[in-house]
């Protein structure tokens, strides 16, 4: 035993340091692999559509391409910025290891979620983003972050429920019309084609309240807020340009298998739901003076207007495509900036904060053009997005939902406004300091206000055909 002692003990301690270097590594390994991912997405999103490979249960069509070139570059955005602000704050370096493991798992999960034709794996790699996510949002030192964790989880857990629950009457419609149940999604459109039965309708229905919850939208969007606003910034980050989008895609899947023979329903469903979260969203940005529960809300108002897209269907598919990838670029940026004017505050009072163009002049420059893009304003993509909608709701005869509309965006626009720009442009209340910020760690939102402003003004050949075809799909023609 003596003998072996020595041998135990330095294969123990080899062990120790490997797994100490991982975890100095870790932001760096993250770093690296979402760089490969971002790498991959894009070269696929840039090539032409394929057919369904691996047995059918992968297909890259023009959704997916127009999705992976998305979310992957925004997830690498999120890591380099973690990585830099770890790098300067001994609390955020302490839980490093944990976030890029489980971060790692996320864009796996997520990138299932685009790349899937089957049905049951596009629910599989949807529930393993939510089962690693809920781990993201608990933080060591918050009681309450724990509770939120908890909450976002069982609500997903009901809303993935409802999609299966749904999935199963789409099998049990099909065996009603004496046909074999299929649940590659590039059957199914042929398969839901027929007239609408009870199982079908029941499906349909199960569907977009399943992943209407998950996208936080009405009834059961209280999980958000809370989420959003007691996750680490970065996680909120995720949560709402990746996770949302991933579940964004679900749903166009399903707009993509009914649109044919099942508008009427589907569209009475996404339009209710979708005025509803703006009404929501609206009255609690009225009281709200949290800052990143303000962007929480912002995110359900935000997700009403895509739900009102996708119920007008012809006409407003690209608009609220072009709306929905600028939002994601919205989101990360001002969740990013909330998180290091919360930091450096210590509060998420907005009635405590002002002066940020002094105090903070860098955040304070990307939380006023973040917010003009939030608003639509011009020249923005979120600008050409909403008037694209606007003007389909319009041309559809939707007039009293158009009106609603409007109304609902323009008293977002001045509660929010009154909330946000004293922030900026009040006179601090504290004598004014420049701190230093690297580059690195603005790079990445200076990049996605880039896109931002690209989107606005000139939207490149490729993803404009891209864009174009994705919508042709939603409209059913």
């Amino acid at each position: 035993m003596s003998a072996n002692a020595p041998v135990l003990d330095t294969r123990v301690a080899s062990t120790e340091q490997s797994r100490r270097w991982l975890h100095a590594h870790a932001a760096s390994l993250l770093v690296a692999a979402s760089w490969l991912c971002s790498v991959g997405a894009i070269s696929v999103a840039l090539g032409p559509s394929r057919a369904p490979m691996l047995a059918s249960y992968v297909r890259i069509d023009a959704t997916t391409r127009l999705f992976l070139g998305l979310i992957n570059p925004l997830f690498f955005g999120v890591c380099v910025y973690v990585r830099n602000r770890a790098s300067t704050s001994e609390q955020l370096s302490s839980g490093i290891g944990r976030f890029a493991w489980l971060s790692m798992a996320f864009l796996l999960a997520a990138n299932t979620v685009l790349v899937a034709n089957h049905a049951l794996l596009l629910w599989l790699g949807l529930e393993a983003t939510s089962l690693t996510a809920a781990p993201l949002i608990i933080r060591r030192t918050s009681h309450t972050s724990q509770r939120a964790a908890f909450r976002y989880l069982l609500f997903s857990s009901v809303g993935l429920g409802l999609v299966l629950l749904g999935f199963q009457c789409l099998a049990a419609s099909v065996e009603a019309d004496r046909n074999t149940p299929s649940f590659f999604l590039d059957q199914l459109p042929q398969l839901m084609a027929g007239p609408a039965n009870a199982f079908r309708k029941l499906g349909l229905v199960l569907l977009v309240l399943g992943l209407g919850t998950k996208l936080g939208l009405a009834p059961m969007y209280s999980w958000l807020p809370e989420a959003y606003d007691e996750a680490h910034p970065s996680v909120a980050a995720l949560l709402g340009s990746v996770q949302f989008n991933c579940t964004l895609i679900v749903l166009l899947r399903v707009v993509q298998i009914f649109r044919w023979g099942h508008d009427a329903l589907m569209s009475n469903l996404l339009l209710g739901m979708g005025i509803a979260s703006m009404v929501v969203a609206t009255c609690n940005i009225i009281v709200t003076r949290s800052l990143r529960r303000m962007l929480a809300y912002a995110a359900i108002n935000h997700a009403g207007v895509i739900a009102v897209g996708l119920a007008i269907g012809k006409g407003a598919a690209y608009g609220l495509l072009l709306y929905a990838i600028s939002n994601a670029f919205i989101k990360t940026i001002l969740f990013l900036t909330a998180g290091k004017i919360e930091a450096h505050y210590r509060t998420k009072d907005t009635t405590q904060i002002a002066g940020l163009i002094k105090d903070l002049p860098y955040s304070g420059v990307f939380l006023m053009v973040g917010t003009f893009a939030l608003l639509g304003f011009p020249p923005f993509g979120s600008f050409l997005g909403e008037l694209v909608i606007l003007s389909a709701l319009v041309s559809s005869g939707r007039l009293l939902s158009f009106a609603s509309v409007c109304v609902l965006i323009s008293m977002s626009f001045v509660a929010m406004g009154r909330t946000i720009f004293p922030m900026i442009w009040a006179e601090p209340a504290h004598r004014p300091t420049w701190p230093r910020q690297k580059l690195p760690s603005a790079l990445p939102k200076m990049v996605f206000l880039l896109a931002l402003v690209v989107l606005g003004l000139y939207v490149p050949p490729g993803l404009e055909a891209l864009l174009r075809e994705v919508a042709r799909s939603l409209e059913g023609v």
